[in-house]
């Protein structure tokens, strides 16, 4: 029996009020959470290749994509949080066996979000040319920084629609296309970067030397190779939602692209608090860049290194978080209350033990890690010590990511929002702020390393004793 075919059968039980014992959810969590987990490191091996590769261009180059890459996850959280607005209400649906009213809201999901995307792409493009200077980065990196944020914004709108598709699929109970395609996406990526980051040179392989043609753009070649192998998969990912997914497929059932107005409203209470939470966080973010910029070159290739690197070890939690999204989901929009409940148990501690395995592989190979995405003696240093220093946060800060994965399922983002970002204002940036006049780079991220520690025990606080537990009623229930 196939693992899609089993997490078929498993899914079933959750619609249709079969009992499913402990055996079976554990496995189910397994099931969905691997193929995420692939996903999500896939996503970032793409930006650890990019890194690596800009990298042997030498400190500056790599300083160019660091300085812009918080803005650029602040525009990636906002177009995810638009996407959980309509996937989760998918989610309910599909829990609750209505296939038919699912598709009118993946129909309605696409419309809308495609006219977002376009504004929010000319935002970026807008700001691109001022976005350095706002910063604070030398002047020498200006141009590079800005030509990569720019054609990053240009295509935004592809990235909205890869964003949704991968959401509704997951939403679904379908981990494993997302995940191919995002390994697909990874690979054309280092193809496009072979070719557009370096100029022509002679290759040497064995005893045959030959003459390999390349665009040498550089930065702006880093920039093109990863719009374009997303701009691929968003193309795949929507012709396999609209052709192929047996519970989600337009193809074969007509009906409108119009937005509802109380799907906008539903779609609004889900993603708006999550939206208004990675603009909150991702601005503290950019204020942490303007911490750091003032440090110097050095400083800020370590740091962007060092995020990039790191995620690698967090993503994992990102994988199990979006199981306990479609979990939580379909057993809410199913009304099983109490099965609901354990799998947010299970896919919280499944987190936790995960990353605090990552946490120690991430301490123990730290210079290594670093080394591979740059030569820079200095930025191998800052980098590994610094990463070192977060190791210690892994396993509380997989219990924030998962637990917040299992309210977003609930469609309860209010409260989880609002911790994350009194979290990261009140501690990170504080801590911050005080520590990096005398540690520099390294009180960055030893204030970084306490308010995780300090957001997951938040979070697991509010999963074992929170309200959610009584109030969660129906698969519209008002959020937090």
């Amino acid at each position: 029996m196939s693992n899609r075919t089993n997490t078929d059968q498993l899914l079933a039980l959750i619609r249709d009020g079969k009992p499913m014992t402990f055996s079976k959810q554990l496995r189910l969590t397994m099931l969905l959470s691997v193929p995420a987990i692939v996903a999500q490191i896939s996503s970032i091996a793409m930006q650890y290749i990019d890194a690596s590769m800009v990298g042997s261009l030498g400190a500056n180059a790599s300083a160019s994509i660091g300085l812009v890459s918080t803005t650029t996850w602040l525009f990636w959280g906002v177009l995810s949080a638009a996407g959980t607005g309509f996937s989760v209400q998918v989610a309910h649906l599909i829990g609750s066996g209505d296939f038919e009213k699912a598709r009118s809201i993946v129909r309605q999901g696409f419309a809308s979000l495609l006219i977002f995307s376009a504004a929010i792409a000319m935002l970026g493009i807008g700001i691109s040319s001022h976005l350095p200077g706002w910063l604070g980065a030398d002047s020498v990196i200006h141009h590079d920084a800005s030509l990569y944020f720019l054609i990053f914004s240009a295509f935004l709108p592809a990235l909205q629609v890869s964003f949704l598709a991968g959401s509704m699929l997951r939403c679904a109970g379908n981990m494993k296309v997302p995940s191919m395609l995002n390994v697909l996406m990874c690979v054309i990526d280092v193809i496009l970067n072979f070719l557009f980051i370096f100029p022509t040179r002679i290759l040497h392989i064995g005893d045959i030397s030959f003459t390999m043609w390349g665009a040498g753009l550089g930065v702006e070649g880093a920039a093109l190779a990863t719009v374009g192998a997303e701009t691929i998969v968003a193309v795949l990912m929507v012709w396999y939602l609209w052709n192929r997914s047996p519970m989600l497929r337009l193809k074969g059932h007509p009906g409108k692209f119009t937005p509802r107005l109380t799907t906008i409203r539903h779609a609004l209470r889900i993603g708006m608090p999550m939206g208004l939470e990675h603009i909150a966080i991702c601005s503290a973010q950019i204020t942490i860049t303007t911490i750091v910029a003032p440090l110097g070159v050095i400083a800020i290739a370590a740091n962007a290194f060092a995020i990039i690197a790191e995620s690698l070890c967090y993503m994992p939690g990102y994988g199990i978080g979006e199981a306990a999204t479609t979990l939580g989901g379909q057993a809410l929009g199913a009304g099983r209350h109490k099965l609901m409940r354990r799998f947010g148990y299970i896919t919280v501690g499944a987190g936790m033990a995960v990353m605090g395995v990552m946490g120690v592989a991430l301490y123990i190979w730290a210079p290594q890690i670093i080394s591979v995405m740059s030569p820079v003696d200095e930025i191998r240093t800052l980098g590994a010590d610094i990463l070192r220093i977060e190791a210690w946060a892994e396993p509380m800060f997989g219990a924030a990511i998962v637990s917040y994965g299992f309210f977003v399922g609930l469609g309860r983002t209010v409260l989880p929002s609002i911790m994350n970002l009194l979290s990261i204002w009140g501690v990170r940036l504080t801590l911050a702020t005080i520590l990096a006049p005398t540690m520099g780079l390294r009180g960055v991220w030893l204030a970084m390393c306490i308010e995780l520690c300090v957001r997951g025990l938040i979070f697991i606080a509010l999963l074992a004793f929170g309200r959610w537990r009584k109030e969660v009623e129906s698969p519209v229930s008002k959020a937090f």
